[in-house]
């Protein structure tokens, strides 16, 4: 194992309470993200420097973009499927009937599918799941009995799904297959010792590589394909929530924070605790596709 010579610098002070959910918006140039607590959608012009917020006023836990051009958003009791211009074109319900839940990370496999994850408000264990989304937008569930569904990430060759359930420490993988959706045989691939912190949301290099948020730990590591622990990217502020990697040629590493729960004796050790951070690691991501529906 090696610590990158990287720099993870501050890229953009946003002070969020749980940061969340980088995602890189190819067709308009856009670094997407959310504070879920306090409800908002951030999408930031890389070119231009220009960054917006949308305000939900409820939590928010994702946004990914979509083949139209708009977004699909993640609040709190399903999906919002925003046209090019941010309009809402339609609502999904996903655990309606489960006032308890909401929802957590979401991915887009390599074939256009979405996949996102739900939790317990109050993290009780068994009470969240992982659902795929059908050609016609409806969830179905593919695990059960998840405490906090987190990344969610694909192989190069698509062959592999990996799925972050950060309550139990771990990073699974199962066998993918492209063609029709279906993830089976899911198996320990990397654990992550609970004094070190909690694995949270994920990112699939070019090579193979899966660089992973470590909550509580104050970092970011890769682990190789074979899930050795292979490099780690250190933080100056300990809750680390996600990462992309984004910009024109997905060669830089975006990662985003928390200031939640922490106190202010904590915060003045820790003054950029809930920004988001930038660095060049010598990686460069996955071209992933956008949510077909």
């Amino acid at each position: 194992m090696r610590v990158l010579d990287a720099e993870a610098a501050e890229f953009f002070t946003a002070c969020d309470e749980l940061g969340e959910g980088p995602a890189w918006h190819p067709a308009k140039g856009v670094l997407l993200w959310v504070d879920i607590i306090r409800g908002r959608l951030y999408s930031h012009d890389i070119g231009a420097g220009i960054t917006s917020v949308c305000e939900y006023g409820r939590p928010v836990s994702a946004a990914l973009p979509r083949v139209a051009g708009g977004t699909v958003v993640a609040v709190d009791d399903g999906l919002l499927l925003l046209d090019a211009g941010g309009e809402v074109e339609r609502h999904i319900p996903v655990e309606a009937d489960i006032v308890t839940n909401r929802l957590g990370d979401m991915g887009v496999d390599p074939a256009g599918r979405l996949w996102l994850g739900t939790l317990d408000k109050d993290l009780t264990a068994g009470r969240g799941g992982l659902y795929r989304l059908s050609p016609a937008g409806d969830p179905v569930k593919v695990i059960d009995q998840t405490c906090i569904a987190n990344g969610i990430g694909w192989s190069p060759d698509g062959s592999l799904m990996y799925f972050v359930d950060s309550a139990v420490g771990r990073i699974d993988v199962l066998d993918y297959d492209v063609r029709d959706g279906s993830a089976t045989g899911r198996r320990p691939w990397a654990s992550v010792d609970h004094v070190d912190g909690s694995p949270d949301g994920l990112a699939v290099d070019s090579l193979g590589g899966v660089w992973v948020a470590i909550w509580g730990g104050g970092q970011v590591r890769r682990y190789s394909p074979d899930g050795e622990l292979d490099a780690v990217l250190p933080l100056p502020v300990r809750n680390v929530s996600s990462c992309c990697f984004a910009g024109p040629e997905l060669d830089q590493l975006f990662i985003t924070t928390a200031r939640v729960e922490m106190t202010e004796r904590m915060l003045r050790a820790e003054p950029l605790a809930g920004s988001v951070f930038c660095a060049s690691t010598g990686f460069r991501g996955l071209s992933m596709p956008a949510y077909a529906g």
